[in-house]
């Protein structure tokens, strides 16, 4: 069993709270676990630390341990505050400012990657940073080659390791398949919006930030504007949260730089058209399970989706030829559209393809995407985490 000198952070350092209910739930099923061993949840803002105690509260675990750490530095928050608006600076002097922390930590366990900075930048070699990932999606980032400098990857299914292996060269030894910790938090029931009650279908559009890559920046307002004369669908607007969260959008790994801009108050006042530009139930797949349809683009929310079998629909707003791209394998679960004037028919058919051709497509997918079991992922995440816990022991 863990021994008590053996010191596990759990980080959450990001701007939204969309990346906690990844790592959490395996946060809490190694306290129940390894009681003795010295476990910590760090935040980096009251946004996440909030979301942490609300999402702790479900797990039943509301007496949780949690550090903030802050940017202390002036030079830090000289640049966070000249260039917040367009960079992650915050994000980036979080490790640089709380250096004694991170030294003091044993194991590290992130669901993004720019806490590999502390290995690469900080020397800390002697910290085992482990990954969970956040989301099943296709998406080449993904598997870029940052991905094996990790010591550990916890990922969801067979989809996620074999790629990870051919594309990212991660030895697969540093990984563990673990299910998907983050369907723990799923509602017994679906809830549904008030809007609902009309009875008509409801769309999810979800399109994602990056602005080579997602379907609002193009056709989003036109969606909307569909939507908002529609006498026959509800729509959910729950873009990615980080859509909205700054006046830009800049992407790194394909340097793009776009405005999002404003949505007009007629789409907030609509009665058949839900807008949600962040909240919890962003993030906790209320709109994923609440949805009759998903319409997207990019984003791996399309595979929580898939949880229940269900139409859907993809923009390919960039005349992108995706048929052969692994990046792109998720438009196999429904039909893509290269103009916005054939979304009616398409929604009109969608329900009719979907039974004769794509349901058993999401479902092969959605199994390569998540090995689950009857026992818990968090808890098969909990139990790598302490083979490694061993290994620091035995070393």
């Amino acid at each position: 069993m863990a021994s008590e000198s053996i010191k596990v952070a759990f980080l959450f350092n990001h701007d939204q709270a969309h990346q906690i209910a990844h790592a959490l739930p395996t946060a809490i099923a190694l306290m129940e676990l390894a009681p003795n061993l010295d476990i910590v949840i760090a935040t980096t803002n009251d946004i996440i630390t909030k979301e942490i105690r609300r999402l702790a509260e479900k797990l039943h675990k509301p007496d949780i341990n949690i550090v903030e750490l802050k940017t202390v530095s002036p030079m830090t928050r000289l640049a966070a505050y000249t260039f917040e608006k367009f960079l992650p600076v915050k994000k980036l002097g979080i490790y640089k400012d709380n250096l004694d922390f991170f030294r003091s930590l044993d194991i590290l366990v992130v669901s993004e990657k720019t806490s590999l900075i502390l290995k690469s930048r900080y020397h800390l070699d002697h910290l085992k940073i482990i990954h969970t990932r956040h989301g099943a999606g296709d998406r080449a980032v993904g598997f870029d080659k940052m991905s094996a400098l990790f010591d550990h990857v916890l990922v969801s299914g067979s989809k996620i390791r074999d790629r990870l292996i051919k594309d990212a060269a991660v030895n697969p030894d540093k990984i563990s398949i673990i299910g998907y910790p983050k369907f723990s938090l799923l509602p017994e029931k679906p809830r549904l919006l008030p809007m609902q009650a009309n009875g008509r279908p409801t769309v999810l559009y979800n399109p994602h930030p990056a602005p080579h890559l997602s379907s609002w920046y193009e056709d989003g307002r036109k969606i909307l504007d569909y939507f908002y004369k529609s006498d026959r669908y509800n729509l959910i607007f729950a873009p990615h949260v980080m859509l909205f969260h700054r006046p830009f959008v800049l992407t790194i790994d394909q340097l793009r730089l776009r405005k999002p801009g404003k949505i007009a108050q007629k789409y907030w006042d609509a009665p058949n058209i839900h807008i949600d530009l962040g909240s919890a139930a962003s993030n906790d797949m209320t709109y994923t399970m609440a949805a009759d349809i998903y319409l997207g683009d990019v984003s791996s929310q399309i595979y929580e989706f898939l949880y229940y079998p269900r139409p859907s629909l993809f923009m390919n707003s960039h005349n992108v030829e995706w048929q052969n791209d692994p990046n792109y394998l998720h438009w196999k679960t429904g039909d893509v559209l290269s103009d916005i004037d054939n979304l009616d028919q398409a929604l009109a058919k969608s329900g009719q393809r979907h039974m004769d051709i794509y349901k058993p497509v999401q479902e092969a997918l959605f199994n390569q995407s998540f090995d689950l079991s009857d026992e818990k992922s968090e808890k098969r995440a909990a139990q790598a985490i302490l083979k490694i816990v061993d290994e620091i022991k035995r070393g």
